[in-house]
């Protein structure tokens, strides 16, 4: 296995002895990443990779461990990296608050090598499957896009940091033009691969920051953040132009799409999903193969 290609474990001490030991320990299966103190944790967290799993000291100068530990269990994008406490501190009381305040797991120092790689072995294997089933339960089965649960789920999030950076998010609904007419003649296969060679298409063009979903049945949605209404009317003319000239299956699809902006009175999606749903009604009545914006 490549080194970039192993889960990584970030090590949290202020000991660089407690540091080389644990790393020893781990240094053949995982990448290791190192921080020295509670705020450097957390840090790490917030801007670089996330790590797949954390080993945490309890007794640090500044931060200690619980603390560190209820930060990263009370943000939603830390709070699934599962922790395991090392520490001197081997009472049960001590163990019991760990456990409580959402650490996985407890290693009781002088540690020993193969306690910790079977520990860490353990919670790297359930965070995987946690992650493989999750996925599953978020994507669609055909498309391999984000389903509409996600959709709503994401889009909650996404709009609360839209408002915290006062940063624009529109949203974008496609609907693929007459697609009842390649099933009927064509075939529920055949419509299937184009519904496939459509979700391609957008997750290619699709940013990182952005989420591509299948709304259900032929209708899509993109939800574009820190995009305002010009942009994401010129993101959705590149995309209907792309779509236009892919002919999946060797036919010409096209699609009509509808798009709107976050405005300062919407409390939820909801009410972007339905401002694009109009406009997208209104590319249909105009013709169908264009963008329209609400």
């Amino acid at each position: 296995m490549s080194e970039t290609a192993k889960p990584v474990v970030l090590i949290v001490d202020d000991a660089p002895s407690n540091i080389q030991v644990l790393a020893a320990c781990l240094k053949e299966h995982y990448q290791i990443k190192v921080a020295t103190s509670g705020e450097d944790c957390l840090g790490f967290i917030a801007h670089g990779p996330k790590p797949d799993l954390i080993l945490l000291d309890i007794e640090m100068p500044g931060m200690d461990g619980y603390q560190v530990c209820q930060r990263i269990q009370q943000d939603s994008q830390s709070s699934d990296i599962p922790v395991i406490f090392v520490t001197a501190r081997d009472e049960d009381r001590n163990e019991e608050m760990g456990l409580q305040l959402g650490a996985v797991d407890y290693i009781a120092k002088p540690v020993k090598p193969a306690i910790v790689l079977a520990r860490v072995n353990t919670h790297i294997t359930l965070k995987k499957q946690r992650d493989m089933l999750r996925e599953i339960a978020l994507r669609d089965q055909l498309t391999g896009l984000y389903n509409r649960h996600y959709l709503l789920e994401a889009a909650a999030q996404k709009i609360a940091e839209s408002r915290r950076h006062s940063s624009p998010v529109s949203l974008l609904i496609m609907d693929i033009d007459h697609f009842k007419q390649v099933n009927d003649q064509q075939g529920h296969l055949i419509g299937d691969s184009v519904l496939k060679h459509v979700a391609t298409e957008l997750a290619d063009q699709c940013r990182r920051e952005d989420i591509a979903a299948r709304f259900g049945g032929e209708e899509f949605v993109m939800l574009l953040c820190q995009c305002d209404l010009n942009a994401s009317k010129q993101k959705a003319e590149q995309l209907r132009l792309a779509l236009e000239q892919l002919k999946p299956e060797g036919l010409l699809v096209t699609v009509s799409i509808g798009v709107t902006q976050l405005q300062n009175s919407d409390s939820n999606i909801d009410q972007l999903i339905e401002r694009a749903d109009q406009a997208l009604y209104k590319a249909k009545e105009q013709g169908r193969n264009r963008v329209e914006s609400f």
